[in-house]
């Protein structure tokens, strides 16, 4: 998961990730209010790498096990 700092940083992500075709999908933050982009753990370095080329900011990534 890849959350965001502001929800324009999330809205961008999501159109540059939609356009490069890139996995994930966005979703609220469970523990606040905001976005996060979810995605498989081995994508973060792809996804990542796509945001900084394109001067998009974000937060921190996590891994979160879903049961």
């Amino acid at each position: 998961m890849i959350s965001f700092q502001e929800t324009a940083q999330a809205l961008a992500a999501e159109a540059l990730f939609t356009r490069l075709s890139l996995p994930g999908r966005i979703i609220p933050l469970p523990s606040r209010c905001g976005l996060a982009w979810k995605a498989a753990p081995g994508d973060q370095a792809v996804l990542t790498a796509a945001l900084e080329e394109n001067g998009i900011g974000h937060g921190p990534c996590c891994v979160l096990e879903m049961f």
